[in-house]
């Protein structure tokens, strides 16, 4: 009896495939098999370089690259010392330079050796001090935070938490050393945070530090 009844299961679910337009199988034929996804290939996708602004610091991985001259093609380090070498390029400083400025000092050096040479230098591994944004004082979560290109003052408050609660926002600046000169700029975090005023949503710089201080009773 059981033996009829899968008979005539099978019969029916045979039948309606053949209405679908699949090929008819004989009885011994075994079932079609279902075909198995690709496996997923790893991401082999490159960590984000740093932007064409960056400023380069000890620790950096740099990649240089010299157009049509593979074997002058390196990636390094930026040394404690703040410099880097490279093939026909010894003892260069890097730290302190954008990406441009350092392509642009190593082709100089290169112009001795090759023809109108084409060096690009891309940032491959930012770690340095000046990578990052320091966010002190009344936060929730005081620390060091990756910059990113865009990056402002928002972004870096709501990167440590936000405010704390005895935060004098509207008292905050931003510390910053350009040319070998410090700064300060202020910037109303209370209001930006707590009424929405985006005038005070100001730009950040790689190496900025951020502070917050305690409001005053």
């Amino acid at each position: 009896m059981f033996s009829s009844i899968r008979s005539t299961v099978v019969a029916v679910a045979w039948t309606l495939l053949a209405g679908l337009g699949a090929p008819a199988l004989g009885a011994s034929d075994p079932p079609p098999e279902v075909p198995s996804m690709p496996a997923a290939e790893p991401s082999t996708a490159a960590p984000a370089a740093a932007g064409s602004q960056y400023i380069i610091g000890p620790g950096d991985t740099l990649q240089v690259f010299i157009w049509r001259n593979a074997e002058l093609s390196v990636t390094v380090p930026v040394r404690p010392d703040g410099k880097i070498s490279t093939p026909l390029v010894e003892d260069m400083v890097a730290v302190g330079k954008t990406p441009s400025k350092l392509a642009r000092d190593i082709e100089a050096v290169l112009a001795d050796y090759i023809r109108s040479p084409q060096v690009n230098v891309i940032v491959t591994n930012a770690v340095s001090t000046f990578s990052r944004v320091r966010v002190l004082g009344q936060v929730t979560t005081p620390q060091a935070v990756p910059y990113r290109e865009g990056m402002t003052v928002l972004d870096a408050v709501l990167a440590v938490g936000g405010l704390a609660e005895f935060a004098a926002g509207n008292r905050a600046k931003i510390i910053r050393v350009e040319g070998g000169k410090t700064q300060e700029i202020k910037v109303r975090l209370g209001d930006l945070v707590n009424d929405g005023d985006v005038s005070q949503n100001l730009p950040l710089k790689p190496g900025d530090v951020l502070v917050v201080p305690e409001s005053r009773f």
